[in-house]
């Protein structure tokens, strides 16, 4: 598969990266810097230099011909303010889709937040954040021409990923390694039966590979 991951230099997209190359797949990352195609290739994958914060959607669904799938992973990051949790962590988001419908790419898998809300309340920076991921995901489900699913991790660690976890609508408040979102979201992509679902994903005691089954139903 041809896969396309906006914020392709975040840390869980470059582990994702390396998953998708290891086992044959071509993964593309969209990058605002140049100089991070180095990073990029290490892991196997390809990088694609575009600003999605002021990209159009022509520019984005250019880069997204005839890609099977497309992963949105891109965050304005813990010390930007207010404004860019609207332009990347929301707006982005949506341009995104915006693209994957031009492009005629369905498979959209998206990396939110555990409490993501539109209408959470509060004025925090962080309140900010969880609102313009629930909008995010909220303009991406009102989509039927996408087919989606929405991961929301609890806490992200550096940790060796263990490979074990606990995937549900509901889990819990909890920690996860960015290794094994990594690979939840490798599994994903394979199981085209887990799109329409939203989850949440902390560590547990299931093999990833089987907690995917298990939610999709096979």
């Amino acid at each position: 598969m041809r896969i396309v991951i906006a914020g392709g230099h975040g840390q869980i997209a470059l582990r994702l990266e390396r998953l998708l190359a290891a086992r044959g797949d071509e993964a593309v990352g969209l990058v605002r810097d140049p100089g991070q195609r180095g990073d990029l290739e290490a892991v196997g994958a390809e990088a694609a230099v575009l600003d999605l914060e002021s990209a159009s959607v022509e520019e984005v669904a250019q880069v997204l011909k005839g890609a099977h799938a497309v992963v949105f992973a891109a965050g304005a990051g813990p010390d930007s303010g207010a404004a860019r949790k609207d332009t990347v962590d929301r707006a982005a988001a949506v341009l995104l889709a915006d693209a994957a419908e031009r492009a005629g790419v369905r498979r959209y898998v998206m990396v939110s937040a555990m409490g993501a809300d539109a209408a959470h309340a509060g004025d925090e920076v962080f309140d900010v954040y969880l609102r313009a991921k629930g909008a995010a995901d909220d303009a991406v489900r009102a989509r039927p021409a996408l087919d989606w699913t929405i991961l929301r991790p609890g806490l992200l660690t550096d940790d060796a990923g263990t490979g074990l976890v606990l995937l549900s609508p509901s889990t819990g408040r909890g920690p996860v390694p960015r290794d094994d979102v990594a690979a939840a979201l490798a599994e994903l992509l394979d199981t085209p039966s887990t799109a329409g679902l939203t989850l949440e994903l902390i560590t547990g005691n299931v093999p990833v590979a089987v907690a995917v089954r298990n939610v999709a139903g096979n």
